[in-house]
């Protein structure tokens, strides 16, 4: 039975919303496929469900294929089995918490690691039951603090999360490629390029880690690769470390007026008038910045740190969020903004525009950043400041910067934090060459959990000694909501969507144009015998609306191929529009059916 379109609940719309700001989100909404119900929260109406259907349809075909089993898990979930793993309090202001009647905490699942991990628990106790893949396509919630670009960042999306439970990492590895493989073979049903890319794990935990990016401008993530073959997120990047060198000859630290330099460039011309460098002139890459900075913790609490970066760098606060937890020692993933004027007054020894590690005193530098300092502020560096390494940098005090501050010979630190945003031309960790960035959007993320969730929910087996073991497990995740979207980001041309034939809502739009009786006969029975051939079809079967009308709605709505029934059915003949091809054809009237029916199927199996 065809879709027709004098009957869809479908109200398609001439501006773009508001509040759109990407592609995907004006179209969607546009074309009617979504509808927004809440910050964060859309509505599927019917041509949208169809393509969300074919992307979960997808989906679990090959994730069948690899043995996968899928389950589904309530969304509501209790406090227990997240506080048993930590993520209760790591996830922060992150998640949507709530309590009952009687007072008892829950939480909609952000995913759901925990329950998978009980839910095997529950069933299996032998090595014999392994290895095991189980997966579901779920709603999941994150309390999105800036919910924007319509299906891209909101607070309720549709995922499917699977996991692997093996006996030993030996499993865990091959339960990880199986997967690997299948979103690979995901992606290229979908019509979606991707790339894999190295990630980190995050709130996940784990060891392996991998992206699958779909590059595209409105893409929210940066990724680096090189013409070796080296692809990587940024956060997961390691920058190519310096060789330390020998400080034992090197001269003492010298502070030196430096009026009216509180920036790099300045510092730079300041340093070059009035203390010029032997052999040469001073650059920013030998300045060291220190930024100060603050981690907004779980209940509001504000946690003032310093990164020293090469003054030639710039701080990527997003690349720096990925460290922070563990170097701050702190629960959750808290977000990093630069330092209020508020939080700077509140240490006093800081001197806002000539910060640096030390104050030099009767000559000797003292260490002033760092916990065990005198100001006791968290103190982190760049890991090109390698011992030996000589520095430009404030000197605590006003109008002044010390030079020649030896890194480890004067000044110490907490850790080593990558924190410098990657450039293009940065050398590859690998040494496969220089890297490109990239944007792109996080289609799928794959993991290799190791034990962190088995042990910590006492998830055991017997091994084939009689030996109680530990289960090895893996995680892996698609964002199928999110597909949808990447899908219209990058399928779609000035006059509307153009989706690939195996996610399109239907595979022909029919469009009846004109007020003969004959024509709209002629078009029903054209739309019959096509669904009769197992092709969808989406019938524009409107008498009033004008043929401008519909030949924009079916640009708008972006069915591939549109079959036009008009004038020329006086003459035997059809219009075929390919969008896939953008191409023109008249077909002969007898041909037409045969010739629709195999272009369907070429572009399915293509």
């Amino acid at each position: 039975m065809p879709l027709r379109m004098s009957t869809l609940f479908l109200r398609t719309l001439r501006d773009d919303p508001a509040d759109a700001e990407v592609a995907s989100h004006k179209l969607l909404v546009r074309a009617g496929y979504i509808r927004r119900a809440a910050p964060g929260g859309y509505t599927w109406l019917p041509l949208g469900l169809r393509v969300k259907n074919k992307v979960e349809n997808i989906v679990r075909e090959e994730m069948d294929a690899i043995g996968g089993q899928e389950v589904h898990f309530p969304a509501l979930l209790p406090k227990e089995p997240y506080e048993a793993t930590g993520r209760w309090e790591d996830y922060g202001d992150g998640i949507f918490r709530l309590q009952d009647r009687s007072g008892s905490d829950f939480l909609l699942a952000p995913t759901h690691e925990e329950l998978f991990t009980l839910l095997v628990k529950d069933h299996y106790s032998s090595y014999k039951d392994l290895p095991v893949y189980l997966y579901q396509i779920q709603t999941k919630y994150r309390d999105e603090a800036r919910p924007r670009a319509g299906l891209l960042r909101v607070r309720e999306f549709i995922m499917k999360d699977s996991y692997s439970f093996t006996i030993d990492q030996e499993g865990l590895n091959e339960a990880y490629d199986k997967h690997r493989q299948a979103y690979v073979r995901i992606f290229e049903r979908l019509g979606l390029e991707v790339v894999a890319v190295q990630a980190m794990a995050g709130a996940m935990g784990g060891s392996r880690s991998e992206e699958f990016l779909h590059p595209s401008a409105a893409g929210e993530d940066t990724f680096v690769e090189s013409p070796g073959g080296y692809r990587a997120n940024v956060e997961a990047v390691d920058t190519v470390v310096p060789e330390a060198t020998d400080f034992t000859d090197a001269p003492a630290a010298e502070v030196k007026d430096t009026p009216v330099s509180t920036t790099i460039a300045a510092l730079v011309d300041v340093a070059n008038e009035l203390a010029p460098k032997e052999g040469g002139s001073w650059g920013a890459s030998e300045t060291l910045k220190c930024v100060v900075l603050t981690a907004v913790l779980d209940g509001g609490q504000r946690q003032v740190f310093v990164v020293a970066v090469p003054g030639d760098r710039d701080v990527d606060v997003k690349r720096l969020e990925a460290f922070v937890p563990e170097a701050l020692d702190v629960a959750g993933e808290p977000e990093v903004e630069p330092a209020t004027a508020d939080d700077i007054a509140k240490h006093t020894d800081l001197v806002p525009g000539y910060i640096g590690p030390t104050l030099v005193q009767d000559g000797k530098p003292v260490q002033m950043l760092g916990t065990k300092s005198r100001t006791g502020i968290p103190f982190f560096v760049d890991p090109r400041i390698v011992s030996g390494s000589s520095w430009v940098t404030g000197a605590n005090q006003d109008q002044k910067h010390v030079f020649g501050l030896v890194a480890e010979r004067d000044f110490t630190w907490d850790a080593v934090i990558e924190a410098t945003a990657v450039r293009d031309g940065d050398p590859a960790p690998d040494g496969s060459g220089p890297l490109a960035t990239r944007r792109g959007m996080e289609m799928g993320h794959i993991f290799q959990l190791g034990r962190k969730y088995a042990e910590a929910l006492d998830l055991k087996v017997l091994d084939e000694h009689g030996k109680q073991v530990v289960v090895t497990m893996g995680s892996y995740g698609i964002g199928v909501s999110r597909a949808v979207a990447a899908l219209a980001e990058a399928h779609h041309d000035d006059k509307g969507l153009i989706w690939p034939m195996n996610v399109a809502p239907a595979h022909v739009h029919i469009v009846a144009t004109g007020k003969d009786d004959q024509i709209f006969e002629a078009a029903e029975e054209f739309a019959s015998k096509l669904e009769a051939a197992g092709v969808e079809v989406l019938y524009d079967d409107r008498r009033k609306a004008q043929a401008g009308v519909k030949f924009s709605d079916a640009e708008l709505i972006g069915v591939p191929l549109h079959l036009i029934v008009g004038r020329g059915l006086a003459k035997g003949t059809l219009e075929l529009k390919d969008r896939l091809a953008d191409t023109r054809e008249d077909l002969p009237l007898e041909d037409a059916l045969d010739h629709v029916v195999n272009l369907v199927r070429t572009y399915q199996n293509s």
